[in-house]
């Protein structure tokens, strides 16, 4: 298993299939983990279908989990 820190929520094409957890903490100081080949799979259509997925070969978000994938998230709200 791989585990990567980042500034924000990313899924990238670079990393399907590597068994990747990605840590990130928000700007709001909430630290999100998630199992990226998790999310990616269970949204993968949705993925897929996005124009900067398909331009860019990643998705990123720098606030926070996008909602639809939350449930799939551990969050911590660091005080």
């Amino acid at each position: 298993m791989n585990n990567i820190t980042t500034k924000r929520f990313v899924i990238r094409k670079s990393l399907i299939g590597t068994n990747t957890v990605i840590t990130f903490t928000s700007k709001k100081q909430e630290t999100f983990t998630y199992d990226h080949d998790e999310i990616y799979s269970t949204f993968q259509e949705k993925f897929e279908s996005m124009k900067c997925f398909q331009e860019y070969k990643s998705y990123t978000n720098s606030n926070t989990v996008p909602a639809f994938a939350r449930s799939l998230a551990d969050i911590h709200k660091d005080m």
